[in-house]
């Protein structure tokens, strides 16, 4: 039991996951329309299909996934490339294919792509023989540009959030790939200086800046101000709904707050106001089972490939949860980022199991080399 105490949590912490995520669920029927009403049945098979993916990734999957990385990342950009030109439009975005009535969201397939080629390439370099500054600049620019090329597709789409986690992910990695200290000094002072332009092209030189970046980047920038402000809709009644339901809730299945978005952005709200502050903590408790389990992985005895893998895991999953917990308390900016594994969303869930099955997979090949 002791040898395997990291993968009983997790499957532990996946289980309440579930249970949480489709009870949620099941309580928003009353402020969707008619077609939506089965969500929760849907989020159930996207559980129990993402199970079968975690099995197979678990024992045979994460190797064939690294083995074939930089084929699988050219082909996740195709159809983000591809989602540019034949998407069709929802809410303003060109996120998901349709075939029939199942979606697919290509973005949350790049993230774990992402992950892997970055890792692969970063312990490549790390355990090659030559290392110097001219080396160092060369991977830091491979490493960009494999970055930039699927930020850029996604951005177009648009879908902020997701770039977001792309570049943390990068920056996670760039962090603990443990370079010379010059290279963390001149990426922190032109991190700085981009910022710096781009408030200054935005309150100055508004038109140069439309030309840049385009007219879609008011409306995000307009939900950073809502955020600042502590207004909108959606916001104001999530907040409504979270302090009036003291410490038990509303009780199951009768919150009386409507907000847009309850069975994925709002979730969060949804379950505060179904169970109350107790169920909150419930929750934020398994979380951090959850998260102490994957990073506590990362400082275990395993390949420098696949803790670098478990690294950018983690900053992906840990900035999913804190961004959505927060932008529902209006402590960040609304963005749209799911709450892992308890939002409604099938693409984003079973990429979550895949996630699972690959931390599964290196523990159990941790456990059997050290056994």
């Amino acid at each position: 039991m002791k040898t395997n105490r990291t993968s009983l949590n997790i499957i532990f912490s996946l289980i309440i996951f579930a249970i949480i995520s489709i009870l949620s669920i099941y309580t928003t029927r009353i402020f969707l329309k008619n077609n939506f009403a089965n969500l929760y049945l849907k989020q159930l098979i996207f559980y129990l299909i993402g199970g079968i993916v975690t099995i197979f990734i678990t024992y045979k999957g994460f190797n064939i996934l690294k083995k074939y990385h930089y084929l699988i990342y050219i082909g996740i950009n195709l159809l983000l490339f591809s989602l540019l030109i034949f998407g069709i439009p929802i809410n303003g975005s060109k996120c998901w294919f349709y075939i029939g009535p199942i979606s697919f969201q290509p973005s949350e397939l790049m993230k774990i792509s992402l992950i892997i080629t970055l890792a692969s390439i970063i312990t490549k370099y790390k355990n090659s023989q030559e290392k110097n500054m001219k080396k160092e600049f060369v991977l830091l620019i491979k490493l960009f540009i494999l970055t930039l090329i699927p930020s850029l597709l996604t951005f177009l789409e648009p879908d902020t959030g997701v770039v977001i986690i792309y570049f943390l992910i990068l920056l996670t990695l760039i962090i603990f790939a443990n370079l010379n200290k010059k290279w963390y000094i001149i990426g922190s002072l032109l991190l700085i200086f981009l910022i710096g332009t781009f408030f200054f092209l935005y309150i100055y030189e508004k038109d140069l800046f439309v030309n840049l970046v385009g007219e879609n980047i008011f409306y995000r920038l307009d939900r950073i101000f809502n955020w600042a402000n502590n207004s909108g809709f959606q916001l104001e009644n999530s907040l409504i709904a979270i302090g009036s339901s003291h410490i038990l809730g509303f009780g199951f299945n009768k919150n009386p707050v409507y907000f847009p978005e309850p069975q994925t952005d709002f979730i969060f709200a949804t379950f505060i106001a179904n169970f109350g502050f107790l169920g909150g903590i419930f929750l934020l408790f398994i979380i951090l089972i959850f998260d102490s389990s994957i990073l506590r992985l990362a400082t275990k005895k395993i390949k420098l490939i696949d803790k670098y893998i478990i690294l950018g895991i983690f900053i992906m999953l840990f900035y999913g949860q804190m961004q959505n917990i927060s932008m529902t308390l209006g402590l960040l900016p609304i963005t749209g980022i799911p709450l892992p594994f308890i939002s409604y969303g099938g693409s984003s869930l079973i990429s979550y199991m895949f996630i699972i099955g690959i931390i599964l997979n290196i523990n159990r090949n941790r456990l059997k080399y050290r056994n």
